[in-house]
């Protein structure tokens, strides 16, 4: 029997699968009665479900990823796929097929590491020429770098993402280049390519997504500075200046204190990583959130939490959707902003924009310390 994926199932589908459980929740419904809310995945997305009768003894019977095999039915609530489950059953591992389970990117492997590997070939300062050569001899680490996720949930949460972003980093850095005087280039593409590179220590992907206990006391900034500094002490007579450039670059990228960086760019590379990464980042985030919620009819998304938006899945390039108005038989234009229901005490009345997603991206080079 085929086995049914996430991305298959529809609206009041019957459900009967196995999957792999990313989370495990209990909670206490207004009546007092325990349920319990899950979050189930497969390589091709992820589901919520829950749990509302015989919670306390299905409880006992598996645990935050396992796999397990699920009986139930699918509904769409609040514009979001859900599974109510009726029966759930831990299964041995040995019984599943892992490939089935884990996300992957939609590009090749083979053609990132080709294009990888042209990209360094291409690369002209001899020391960081040299360095990236190094860090592509080292195949214990390369597997790891074409295999991890570029993050646990925030972007390009697949097999082969931190590649994937990697390289969009850098077709970016050389149509961002040739627009501006003075730029070094080469030390831009290398630190594209090794912003992250701490993240293949800093997150476990081997069954789920998650973090290691080194990416949960270091962090993978700290972790690649330190796997930068490791390849630079083995090149022989690497700048000691060009080397403060290029860590300088890891310890910026995420642009702000705020957001975990120890250092605010102070470069004009550093600058530019930063706000080209956020940028990579925040367009697959914001795609993978409205491609999760495909099989909803409504032109709106549900609440990002993150983002603390609502996202449009309109972009112009359709046409204009027409609907019927009952009982008058004509046609009218769909209304450009449909009413979304949320209960009142779900959203406060006004909410705090956050500076991190401003549609005026300039803006926070205002308080940008350059020098």
């Amino acid at each position: 029997m085929a086995k049914q994926f996430v991305a298959d199932i529809k609206d009041r589908d019957p459900v009967r699968a196995v999957f792999l459980v990313k989370e495990k929740i209990m909670a206490m419904a207004k009546n007092g009665k325990p349920y319990m809310n899950l979050r189930l995945m497969d390589k091709s997305g992820e589901v919520d479900a829950k749990i509302w009768d015989n919670v306390d003894a299905l409880d006992k019977l598996f645990e935050r990823d396992d796999f397990v095999q699920v009986r139930g039915k699918a509904s769409v609530y609040l514009n979001k796929m859900q599974v109510v489950v009726a029966e759930i059953t831990r299964i041995a591992e040995e019984s599943v097929n892992l490939a089935d389970f884990l996300p992957e990117s939609p590009r090749d492997s083979g053609d990132m590491l080709r294009e990888l590997e042209a990209v360094v070939a291409a690369i002209v300062d001899p020391h960081l020429k040299g360095l990236m050569e190094t860090f592509l001899a080292d195949e214990p680490l390369m597997a790891k770098y074409r295999t991890a996720p570029a993050a646990k949930g925030m972007h390009h949460v697949y097999l082969g993402g931190l590649l994937e972003h990697s390289l969009a980093l850098v077709r970016l850095v050389k149509t961002i280049v040739p627009l501006y005087e003075g730029i070094n280039e080469d030390l831009l593409v290398v630190g594209a390519l090794l912003h992250d590179v701490g993240k293949i220590h800093e997150l476990s992907y081997e069954r789920a997504f998650d973090y290691t206990d080194e990416g949960k006391l270091l962090g993978h900034i700290t972790i690649g500075v330190e796997l930068v500094e490791d390849k630079i002490r083995m090149a022989e007579g690497f700048p000691r200046e060009l080397s403060m450039l290029l860590k300088h670059m890891l310890l910026s990228h995420h642009g702000q204190y705020e957001y975990g960086s120890p250092k605010r760019p102070k470069t004009v590379e550093a600058t530019i990583l930063s706000y080209l990464d956020d940028m990579d980042s925040k367009i697959n985030g914001i795609r993978s959130h409205i491609a999760r919620e495909s099989a909803s009819s409504s032109r709106w998304t549900s609440h990002h939490r993150l983002y603390d938006r609502y996202f449009f899945k309109g972009n112009g390039m359709d046409g204009e959707r027409e609907v019927v108005c009952e009982g008058c038989g004509e046609q009218t234009p769909e209304p450009a902003e449909p009413v979304i229901q949320v209960q009142p005490a779900a959203r406060p009345a006004q909410r705090e924009e956050k500076p991190g997603f401003s549609n005026q991206p300039l803006k926070a080079l205002e308080n940008l310390d350059l020098f």
